[in-house]
């Protein structure tokens, strides 16, 4: 009898995390991506809290760990450099804003390629267009008129998801805006990061950030503000930047020397800073991962340990292949969503996150800096560690 086929729409961390243990528990994967292959670079994400504890049972800890990047903590600066206030990252356990193992989104997806490549079936430069589900399966057709017919259908195609859209619905009924827009994008240093993260914050909402990458002339940049909704075509790039430039022009800092190298930035991406909430995550075969069908948002610094997570506890809850039938997907998706839905709630409340980003008033970023200084002594150190540094750990994960 033939193994059961799990077609994983998306090759970022989701997506190939899947691919992993699926390919374990005998089920022939296919992977799809539009992208050409394997994006590299990337921003900075960290392997905290559960999802680290993933990573290690993957085995493969000490690779990402060879990739890891030297940072030293966090920093909130005023417009000529000098620091408000300092977050080491030893404060909070390596838990604070920069955590003890910071790697950059591309080395981790390309680590968990490596590591699936031989074992999954990735197909690159084509995506899902339509499926439709019949008793026997999922009838997929390809972006590139390719057909096939799979036993599950998974969405690990980020907060935009077009399995999503297909299956569940619209976009709007699911994607929540939490007030703000970030671009990312690399850039020159022209400050001498030296292995911190600099945050800028100025009056208006406004947050401009610069951070380490492996090469210590380039800097992993952020410029992120607080909106109501904007009206844009997410696919005109030369728009999302002069959004920028209207926001961040001669707001003092790097502000200027970030948006020239915007403009040239051949890494730039724009987004909505947004949730993802679902009553469900599956419909029949067809199930979400990740930021598909739970996106925290970048500001709760929990994207990377979701996807880790929700990838281990679906396929461990999908079993062994040879023991899976219908009435086996159906409960084994229920169950998945049990146990990753306090998690997925957990990761997902940010009370007043974005006022706390990117404050509208010269006096709220002093309060900020503040706060940032006085939650790492006592007595407020526990209780900060408790409201805003424990989301990773609030998971057991399950052994399966």
């Amino acid at each position: 009898m033939a193994a059961p086929t799990v077609l994983v729409s998306g090759a970022g961390i989701a997506g190939p995390s899947l691919a992993f243990w699926l390919t374990r528990n005998g089920y022939r994967v296919i992977v799809t991506e539009i992208a050409p292959g394997i994006r590299p670079g990337g921003q900075t994400v960290d392997l905290r809290g559960a999802g680290g504890d993933v990573i290690a049972k993957m085995g493969l800890m000490g690779v990402m760990q060879s990739h890891a990047l030297d940072q030293r903590g966090a920093a909130w600066v005023r417009s000529d450099g000098s620091r408000r206030a300092e977050m080491p990252v030893t404060a909070f356990g390596g838990r604070g804003p920069v955590s003890k193992l910071e790697i950059l989104r591309g080395d981790l997806v390309s680590g968990l390629y490596e590591a699936t490549s031989n074992h999954a079936d990735y197909r690159f430069g084509t995506r899902i267009s339509d499926l439709t589900q019949n008793p026997d399966g999922v009838h997929v057709t390809m972006s590139d008129g390719s057909h096939l017919v799979a036993d599950l259908v998974i969405g690990a195609d980020g907060p935009h998801s077009g399995v999503r859209q297909l299956a569940f619905g619209p976009e709007e009924h699911f994607v929540r805006p939490i007030g703000g827009y970030n671009a990312w994008f690399s850039a020159p240093d022209t400050v001498g990061l030296d292995g911190w993260y600099l945050l800028y914050q100025a009056p208006g909402g406004l947050n401009a950030s610069m951070r380490p990458s492996h090469d210590p002339s380039i800097a992993k940049a952020g410029l992120a503000f607080q909106s109501e909704p904007l009206s844009y075509d997410r696919r005109d790039i030369d728009a999302q930047r002069a959004i920028l430039v209207e926001r961040f022009a001669g707001k003092g800092w790097q502000c200027d020397s970030l948006l020239a190298a915007a403009q040239e930035a051949d890494d730039f991406y724009f987004d909505s800073l947004a949730q993802v909430h679902m009553r469900a995550w599956s419909a029949g075969r067809v199930a979400l991962v990740g930021d598909a069908g739970y996106c925290a948002s970048p500001l709760s610094g929990m994207g990377t340990s979701l996807a880790l997570v929700g990838a281990y506890v679906l396929a461990g809850e999908l079993g062994a292949a040879e023991d899976l039938d219908s009435e086996g997907i159906d409960a084994a998706l229920g169950r998945y969503q049990t146990v990753m839905r306090p998690y997925v709630d957990t990761c997902q409340d940010l009370p007043n996150t974005i006022d706390r980003f990117a404050p509208m008033t010269e006096r709220d970023i002093a309060v900020n800096a503040a706060a940032m200084k006085w939650m790492q002594r006592w007595p407020f150190r526990p209780i900060a560690a408790r409201l805003w540094f424990g989301s990773a750990d609030s998971i057991t994960l399950p052994e399966y």
